[in-house]
């Protein structure tokens, strides 16, 4: 897990510094001492895994890298206020039958449960949510938890569309 400053002495573009850090394996968790919603917002896009603004107390900051770690994704309320505010953000198009496992599997049913909720197989719904993983993770708002998945279809107004 890597903890990397929004800005760095260098110069360098904090969003390039994200993808080359997650492309390599590491999950990053974004600090720093400004609040720029356009750089929190790009970090987030390239892969970063949260955002936190050093202001926060040390409680703050142990919980933001234990979730990380742990393989979740730290929202702090920059985080969610930039995301927010973000006109931009893209969403993935999944199919019907996607967005049906998605949904099911990410309010908390376990994934044999979700695919019998949407008549499927276990193996067929554990494909769909990897193709949904995937598209996340092309538009720049990776989710590899299922935690990321609740997150997601919070913020895509998803919960009410199955």
């Amino acid at each position: 897990m890597i903890l990397l400053d929004l800005r760095l002495a260098d110069g360098s573009d904090p969003a390039a510094n994200v993808s080359r850090l997650t492309a390599a394996g590491y999950r990053v968790l974004v600090i720093s001492t400004h609040h720029d919603d356009t750089g929190i917002v790009a970090t987030f896009r390239a892969g970063s895994h949260g955002y936190l603004t050093k202001d926060h107390d040390l409680a703050a900051l142990v919980e933001a890298i234990r979730q990380v770690a742990a393989g979740e994704t730290a929202f702090s309320p920059e985080l969610a206020f930039a995301l927010s505010r973000d006109t931009e953000q893209q969403r993935p198009t999944l199919s019907d039958q996607e967005r049906a496992v998605l949904v099911a599997y990410a309010s908390g049913m376990t994934l044999p449960a979700a695919a019998r909720s949407v008549g499927v197989r276990p193996g067929t719904a554990k494909e769909y949510l990897d193709r949904v993983k995937a598209k996340y993770r092309a538009v720049g708002r990776p989710a590899a938890t299922k935690l990321d998945l609740a997150q997601r279809i919070r913020e895509d107004g998803l919960e009410a569309s199955v």
